[in-house]
């Protein structure tokens, strides 16, 4: 798969920069990226799970346009076994499979708030639950584990050691952490699929622009020097937002250019 754009990893949005449809946000981004996330949930009174048909088309764009799809598994997933929305990951697994998505990205939550002495128990419960999802996908390294901006992200390193599953690094969580953003790319760059970046104006998920400058190029940097391939997610939902943070990762790359022509 190429990335455009001249960049090394696929540039990616997600499927809500639009307020419209999944289906209108991909034909209208389909030349500004190489992959889009699409962001899926089903509630009591509302689902936007995509037919047969809005399926055939997602389809048919991505290979029109070298498009790849990452699926977010629902926000509210708890990976335990027997619980109720891990038949509904199983779901959104089987019903995406045709789109043959680059990765699913899961966040790991709990039914109570963790403590210090609860994260063996916890990661006992995960690991059950991301067996189970790994054969449903049948490659485990498509399945990939988010750090939250609530717990800290070490804690999730035996589950990598236990199974052959990815990371999703957010790196916009690690900033609200007030951590060593390059360092933690560097540790988890053999093992990261997905990363999502965005800013912070009094909450996440806004414009990079939000970002200072030698801040959002020392991430940028680490990810190059970790030659990092995989798919680089803008994830923020509004125009407003997204098209001013591609441009600045073009910004880098342009710059970055630059420095190499001057050695």
């Amino acid at each position: 798969m190429r990335a455009a754009n001249g960049l090394a990893f696929r540039l990616g949005s997600t499927s809500y920069v639009y307020p419209d449809d999944i289906l209108p946000n991909v034909r209208r981004l389909a030349n500004a990226v190489d992959d889009i996330e699409l962001v899926l949930f089903e509630l009591d009174d509302y689902s936007n799970l995509p037919d047969e048909a809005t399926l055939a088309e997602l389809q048919h764009l991505a290979a029109a346009h070298d498009l790849t799809y990452t699926v977010h598994l629902p926000l509210d997933l708890c990976v335990a076994p027997g619980d109720p929305s891990l038949e509904k990951a199983h779901k959104i697994i089987r019903l995406t499979r045709i789109l043959e998505p680059f990765a699913y990205v899961a966040h790991l939550n709990a039914k109570q708030p963790l403590q210090t002495g609860d994260w063996d128990a916890w990661r006992a419960s995960c690991l059950l639950g991301l067996e189970d999802l790994s054969r449903e996908i049948g490659s485990p390294e498509r399945l990939c584990i988010e750090n939250l901006e609530r717990w800290p992200h070490e804690e999730m390193y035996p589950l990598l050691e236990r199974l052959p599953v990815s990371f999703c690094l957010d790196i916009g969580h690690l900033w609200l952490q007030g951590l060593d953003v390059p360092a933690a790319i560097t540790h988890l760059a053999g093992r990261t699929r997905v990363v999502h970046l965005h800013g912070i104006a009094e909450r996440d998920h806004k414009s990079l622009a939000n970002v200072p400058q030698a801040q959002l190029y020392g991430v940028l940097d680490a990810l190059a020097g970790s030659d990092y391939r995989g798919v680089l997610t803008l994830e923020v939902f509004a125009a407003e937002h997204f098209y001013p943070s591609r441009q600045l990762v073009l910004d880098w790359r342009n710059h970055r250019e630059e420095r190499q022509e001057q050695r």
